[in-house]
């Protein structure tokens, strides 16, 4: 009793202290959901017409299309370009598969279960399919039996790790394609809807006929701009303000940045090379004289080796005359030598024998019944070693037996090139390359030349008093993977949209260089700003200036004999000018000119503004073709003619009003 009477007496006392703990657990958990909210908004790369794509879907997508580019090109170096490339594609990929697939459910389209698997292994197989060397026979065309039996193994189970992954990667590249079917075919049936709405009729026939019916000679003169000299004529900002209004929905941009920045190569010194010398000279009498020459090589060499036989095109040409001279036996070796910046050393190894260049090889099934798959002829570097030992020892008809990615494969001896003189040739390299001790002077030295700049006002002087050139990388966009040709710099791209500008870098090691950069420019606004077109302005303005200077000359000029007097010109003439013509006479591209000149009565005489100069024209007598008019052709004709560029059209127009959020560049 004594506690409840406590408990009433601070009751309003007890009310705000559970009030405040109450409140504190709310806010707590709001805050503590709310910073999981945030993060997991941080997990989308983007999102196409409401549909997110989370990171890890993105990456499986890119890992995807990497795995099927090295099954396609045969490749496994994936360098810098490349991946971005792959990133841009996978991108591309999600936003033509989401808009479509909106747009889709706006008017009932999809692709039935039934359709894409008729396109992709049906009776209808898609181009996409029937296009991949992966389901060619060996006379190059595509089999579709040979396609059945690959999708009918993507099921199988694996008895081994080797099958494993190689059905890993058949599901992987099996999926792909048909994801890329599912999404092409989608993109066909929208575009074709179009395609059928859109034709032309048949006042676009006849006028179309006309045009190409209806031609003429015309005699001409002409006077370029670029005749004129600039300091005739008065270009005011006034007069780029003006045109910079008239044009500026063109100037549309994307928040951009613009840096200057110098390079340090990461070269090596002098030191470098006496090192690098040194180390061969203690590694020569080892080399010389080992018994394991496979070990000694490969483990201090940049150049390895198997063991392989040689020919001599496969042999480095200063070492040819001592590997295949008639001075050339096992156990010779070379002095060190130096060359393209490395130091060497040969060893002929084995010496005075006879081999085939090639083999002529027969895969056999490994079941009975099945299909044995003719290879062609094979170069013993482009097979695999424990292949090469057996086949090249192997006589005509003879089958060998050998284990390739975990699976026994049996390969039939068709036929062996004429025997050639072989070696085995091993060679000790090293290449000069910059050192710890090196690469920390040249770290310095950058890091010197920001204490000498501090901001992007003394940045070029600075430069300028080391002479090292500065260059100016422009148009960086918060996606852009790679600053011109520097490896590596997509930290300078974050760098720059988190600098302000005048900021000056902290060093960026780019490959086989040290960058520090300086943000020259920022753009944020929609369009371009004028300074940075003004140039381009300028000469536009300055060549309509011309125009009318070079008008105003040829006032009161009437005879084309005048006109080229008055002009110091010769008379031209273009002959079969018509409205389908793409060029006028020698001039080139004018569409004005080509106008004009259907315009002109005969014998008349005008001035024109073309692309390039001003142009005076005589009207010449109009030719009338005597083809007969096909309504239907025509109109068959002029769809055919924009049915090419109309699917890409559609596709740019979905692209270009699809709601996207693009959260790439957090992730690069």
């Amino acid at each position: 009793m004594a506690t409840l009477g406590k408990i009433r007496n601070h009751g309003v006392l007890l009310i705000v202290i559970v009030g405040l703990a109450m409140f504190a657990f709310i806010i707590g958990d709001f805050l503590s959901s709310g910073t999981s909210y945030f993060n997991r908004r941080r997990e989308y790369i983007g999102e196409v017409e409401g549909q997110k794509i989370h990171y890890t879907e993105y990456e499986a997508a890119k890992d995807r299309l990497t795995e099927v580019y090295k099954i396609e090109t045969g490749r496994n170096d994936i360098d810098e370009d490349m991946s971005a490339e792959l990133r841009q594609e996978v991108w591309r990929m999600f936003l033509t598969d989401y808009t479509l697939q909106a747009e889709g459910k706006k008017i009932g389209m999809t692709i039935t279960a039934k359709e894409l698997a008729d396109q992709c292994f049906g009776e209808n197989v898609h181009n996409i399919i029937s296009s991949r060397r992966a389901f060619y026979d060996e006379t190059g065309q595509f089999n579709r039996q040979q396609l059945m039996q690959f999708v009918s193994h993507l099921d199988d189970e694996a008895e081994s790790a080797d099958q494993q992954a190689y059905l890993n990667q058949a599901r992987t590249y099996w999926f792909y394609w048909q994801d890329i079917v599912r999404i092409t075919r989608m993109q066909e049936k929208y575009t074709s809807l179009f395609s059928s709405c859109l034709t032309a009729n048949s006042l676009d026939a006849k006028h179309a006929f006309d045009e190409a019916q209806q031609s003429v000679d015309v005699e001409y003169v002409s006077k370029p701009y670029f005749a004129i000299a600039d300091s005739l004529v008065t270009v005011k900002n006034s007069d780029i303000k003006a045109l910079y209004d008239k044009k500026k929905s063109q100037y549309k941009q994307m928040p951009n940045r613009t840096i200057a920045y110098v390079a340090f190569p990461i070269v090596p010194l002098r030191e470098d090379y006496e090192e690098t010398e040194l180390l061969m000279k203690r590694l020569q009498d080892e080399f010389y004289t080992t018994d394991d020459v496979m070990t000694v090589v490969n483990v201090n060499s940049d150049v390895t080796y198997s063991g392989r036989n040689l020919s001599i095109d496969e042999v480095p040409e200063q070492y040819k005359e001592f590997a295949f001279g008639k001075d050339a036996k096992a156990g010779n070796v070379t002095d060190i030598t130096f060359a393209d910046n490395t130091y060497s050393m040969a060893r002929l190894v084995e010496a005075g024998y006879s081999l085939p260049d090639s083999v002529e090889l027969r895969g056999i099934a490994p079941e009975e019944g099945g299909e044995d798959r003719e290879i062609g002829w094979v170069r013993e570097q482009d097979m695999p070693k424990d292949l090469a030992d057996k086949a090249f020892l192997a006589k005509k008809g003879e089958r060998v037996t050998v284990t390739i990615g975990g699976v026994e494969q049996t390969f039939e001896v068709l036929n062996i090139s004429k025997a050639t003189p072989k070696v085995k040739l091993a060679i000790l390299a090293r290449d000069v390359t910059a050192s710890s001790k090196t690469y920390a002077k040249l770290y310095n030295e950058a890091k010197q030349f920001i204490v000498s700049c501090p901001s992007e006002s003394v940045f070029r002087d600075s430069a300028d008093a080391q002479n090292r050139d500065v260059l100016t990388a422009t148009n960086l966009l918060k996606t852009t993977d790679k600053v011109q040709d520097l490896k590596s710099s997509r930290p300078i791209v974050r760098w720059a949209f988190e600098a302000k500008e005048g900021d000056v870098s902290d060093v960026f090691e780019c490959g086989d260089r040290f960058i520090v950069a300086t943000l020259a420019e920022v753009f944020d606004g929609e369009y371009r700003p004028l300074e940075s077109v003004a140039s381009e302005l300028r000469y536009e303005v300055m060549n309509d200036k011309k125009a009318e200077m070079l008008k105003q000359q040829l006032a009161g000029v009437t005879s084309l004999e005048e006109a080229a007097k008055e002009l110091d010109a010769e008379v031209r003439t273009a002959e079969g000018v018509s409205l389908a013509s793409y060029r006028f006479g020698s001039a080139g591209v004018e569409p004005a000119a080509i106008g004009e000149a259907l315009r002109l009565e005969s014998g008349e005489v005008a001035a024109v503004k073309g692309s390039s100069g001003v142009f005076v024209i005589q009207g010449g007598e109009k030719k009338t073709a005597n083809g007969e008019f096909n309504k239907e052709l025509q109109i068959a004709n002029l769809n055919s003619r924009f049915a090419y560029s109309l699917k890409y059209q559609i596709m740019q127009m979905l692209d270009d009003n699809a709601d996207v959020v693009d959260n790439r560049a957090n992730f690069q």
